[in-house]
């Protein structure tokens, strides 16, 4: 089990398009350089987001691509699965006949929760929470889909992680 640079190159391209959108649709050839992601491999991971409706292409000059949605609304298990990224820790995908008889194996169990408690924790990790931690390490401020200043964001995810 482990999360490919399919997975890890769609979560790093969204986290580029978020920072940068506010100003318009942004290219994958600006993400390709920023990021050092192959621009064949991003158009073939922005296809996949794009079926999935998790980014809109604009054509022409000044086109690229945009979020269809709110960055809030946008978890991270969303574009790993966007882009038919499996992260499964059991030997049988899940479907346990992992032992020689067929039957589960013995630790069937065991990587079965853990594939529960991934997805968990990547459901709850929000495009919104990537881009806060983004500007924080660079110390600037961007600008939400919707056009509200990401600091509100920041400091609402901030309270949605502190145990009640």
């Amino acid at each position: 089990m482990r999360l490919t640079t399919k997975g890890r190159f769609a979560v790093t391209a969204m986290i580029d398009l978020a920072l940068r959108q506010h100003t318009g649709p942004v290219t994958l050839a600006g993400i390709s350089e920023r990021q050092k992601i192959s621009l064949s491999y991003l158009e073939q991971l922005f296809g996949k987001l794009r079926r999935r409706q998790l980014v809109s292409s604009v054509r022409g000059p000044g086109g690229g691509y945009c979020l269809t949605k709110h960055l809030e609304s946008i978890s991270v298990s969303e574009i790993i699965h966007a882009v038919d990224e499996s992260l499964d820790a059991t030997n049988c995908g899940g479907k346990g006949n992992c032992a020689e008889d067929l039957r589960p194996c013995m630790t069937h169990e065991l990587w079965t929760s853990l594939n529960e408690k991934m997805f968990e924790y990547l459901n709850s990790v929000s495009l919104a929470q990537l881009v806060a931690q983004q500007q924080e390490k660079s110390g600037a401020t961007a600008v939400l889909h919707d056009e509200r200043p990401l600091r509100r964001v920041v400091r609402r995810s901030a309270e949605a992680l502190v145990p009640a």
